[in-house]
């Protein structure tokens, strides 16, 4: 099963459709329970925090999108 998750990304071209990317996992303990956010490494974009962790820390950069100032970085995983 292939999870998508987008990420934001602040400098334009730090990669390109096709990298491999690999993802470093922070926690969060909020009313609502523990979330998730994540890095991808060496601290290139990040995403929004998730409830549902990641079964696998390894991505494939499918698309990125500008908006604004910004750049919107979707990632395809691989998961069990």
């Amino acid at each position: 099963m292939t999870r998508t998750m987008d990420f934001r990304m602040s400098r334009e071209g730090l990669m390109k459709v096709g990298d491999t990317v690999t993802l470093a996992e922070s926690t969060l303990s909020t009313l609502a329970g523990t979330v998730y956010y994540y890095t991808i490494i060496p601290a290139l974009a990040m995403s929004n925090n998730t409830p549902k962790p990641l079964k696998n820390l390894t991505g494939t950069v499918i698309e990125i999108v500008p908006y604004g100032s910004e750049w919107t970085v979707t990632l395809a995983l691989e998961e069990p």
